[in-house]
């Protein structure tokens, strides 16, 4: 080991690496190349419980408690699986060998033990090693086991502690990978085709936000990070794949807080022949399927509330909320001018904004949506607040749009989606319009989706669901940085 690494070592670390050093000196390699076992913890408790008396038992985990008692002593191994009481005997193991595991081996340390599993007079399942074997030196020491990581940071910086030092982290991550698991199995069987669509773009679209930009040298261009699947999917449906989705990263260059992550997960899907009350009826589904295959239920505690997730989910108009919620009927003001004068009338106070359905967005996030606990369709948006989707035949500034809203947090967001070509162009150039207004996170014109409009894309219905909102929901927590497994951290 070079002097500038040890030199790096805490007290605690040399002692441990001094350790190191003395096993390599008895010929001891403590990272041996592979490792051998019969069960995991798990398989050798149930083993023993249906009546079994497992001989010859090989383990593999953590060292994460050892007592001496003298001639004997009693630690704990802990795998992927459980945790499992072993017991060494010196005349078993031999003096030599126990004299080396109580000098030599830590806290921390993978080993390997074989043995037969029995009943301590106390009850407790356990392993009597016969022969043992180091299988990974620790050279850090563990949290302390009984109260783990304190401190938020250091918790999302090194994960790979809070893991080890926290059931509840465990648990969250693995809610997360059995709702994945769900949410992927309803939609295969409903006939829905997994793609995967570019992460690089050469123009970004699908949402309302900033991009990631990067350069790519030979080509000698800019390209961005993908903010939505949504318009390379929909090409898909021109192709001809009539029931398609992507589970997906997605990024966007915004604030960092509770609910908001620059890389996130999403998964979007469009149906054919569908609309947005096909797609309400998706994720109610899908979200029941999810909730019972991460935790069993469909009734939920989040932050205190029950929610539950049992069909129908309650259905509101984004004009009725607003009004409900702050007294401003938003298209008896349908100019940016009027619907301040509006706002200052009533002496609310909204966040200034630099267009009319900006506005309409904060008067809906400052009074609206604190309202959503139990699950719920938010209907019937406003057209500048969604250039992608279709409008209500008898009212002209409203699309036929939804957000799935619980717990007071947006979980999805769906269109009857714009399949003219022409209207898709006007507001494109909408778009660009706000965009030259200031508003940094309106669409640029994407001629080569305009193009595939062109020729021709079925009636379709699509949606888009936050898979990190999902688990926050699911796991009750309030900070979507304790579903990401490595979040984006200020430095």
């Amino acid at each position: 080991m070079s002097e500038d690494f040890v030199a790096r070592l805490s007290d605690q670390e040399r002692q441990r690496y001094e350790k190191l050093a003395r096993l390599r000196a008895r010929g001891i390699e403590p990272y041996p190349l592979r490792a051998t076992r019969t069960h995991s913890a798990r398989e050798a408790l149930d083993a023993f419980t249906r009546g079994e008396e497992p001989k010859g038992v090989r383990l593999a985990g953590r060292l994460v408690a050892l007592r001496d008692m003298g001639k004997l002593c009693f630690a704990h191994l802990q795998d992927g699986s459980a945790k499992i009481q072993l017991m060494f005997r010196r005349d078993f193991v031999g003096p030599d060998n126990y004299a080396v595991l109580l000098k030599e081996f830590d806290l921390g340390d993978f080993v390997g033990v074989e043995g037969d599993v029995f009943k301590t007079k106390t009850g407790e399942i356990t392993l009597q090693v016969s022969r043992f074997e180091l299988l990974g030196k620790a050279l850090s020491p563990l949290p302390e086991k009984w109260h783990g990581l304190k401190d938020i940071e250091t918790r999302y910086r090194q994960r790979y502690l809070d893991l080890l030092s926290s059931e509840e982290v465990r648990r969250t991550f693995v809610i997360r990978a059995k709702a994945v698991t769900a949410l992927r199995r309803y939609l295969d069987e409903h006939g829905f085709l997994e793609v995967e669509t570019p992460v690089l773009q050469p123009l970004y679209g699908g949402a309302a936000a900033e991009p990631f930009i990067t350069h790519h040298n030979k080509l000698d261009r800019d390209l961005y990070l993908r903010i939505a699947d949504e318009l390379y999917l929909k090409r898909l449906l021109v192709g001809g794949i009539e029931r398609v989705y992507e589970i997906s990263k997605d990024f966007r260059n915004e604030g960092i807080d509770h609910r908001h992550n620059p890389e996130f997960t999403m998964m979007e899907c469009y149906q054919a022949y569908a609309d947005y009350t096909t797609m309400m009826t998706l994720v109610e589904e899908a979200y029941c399927a999810c909730a019972q295959a991460a935790v069993g239920s469909l009734q939920l505690t989040y932050q205190g509330h029950l929610v539950d997730l049992t069909p129908p989910w309650k259905r509101l108009t984004m004009r009725d909320l607003i009004f409900d919620t702050s007294g401003v009927d938003i298209y008896q003001y349908t100019d940016l001018a009027g619907l301040r004068a509006r706002i200052q009338e009533l002496s609310l106070k909204v966040a200034a904004q630099p267009t009319w359905g900006k506005t309409v967005d904060e008067l809906f996030s400052t009074f609206g949506e604190p309202t959503l606990i139990q699950p719920t369709f938010l209907m019937d948006y406003p057209v500048e607040l969604s250039p992608f989707a279709k409008k209500k035949p008898d009212k002209p500034r409203v699309v036929e749009r939804f957000e799935a809203f619980a717990g007071t947090m947006e979980l999805g967001n769906a269109f009857t989606e714009l399949n003219d070509p022409v209207d898709q162009y006007e507001r494109f150039v909408e778009q660009a319009a706000q965009r030259q207004a200031g508003d940094r996170e309106a669409h640029q014109i994407d001629l080569d989706f305009i193009e595939a409009l062109m020729h021709g894309m079925p009636p379709t219905g699509g949606l888009g669901m936050g898979i990190d909102r999902m688990t926050m929901l699911l796991s009750d927590q309030v900070s979507i940085r304790e579903v990401i497994l490595f979040p984006q951290l200020r430095t």
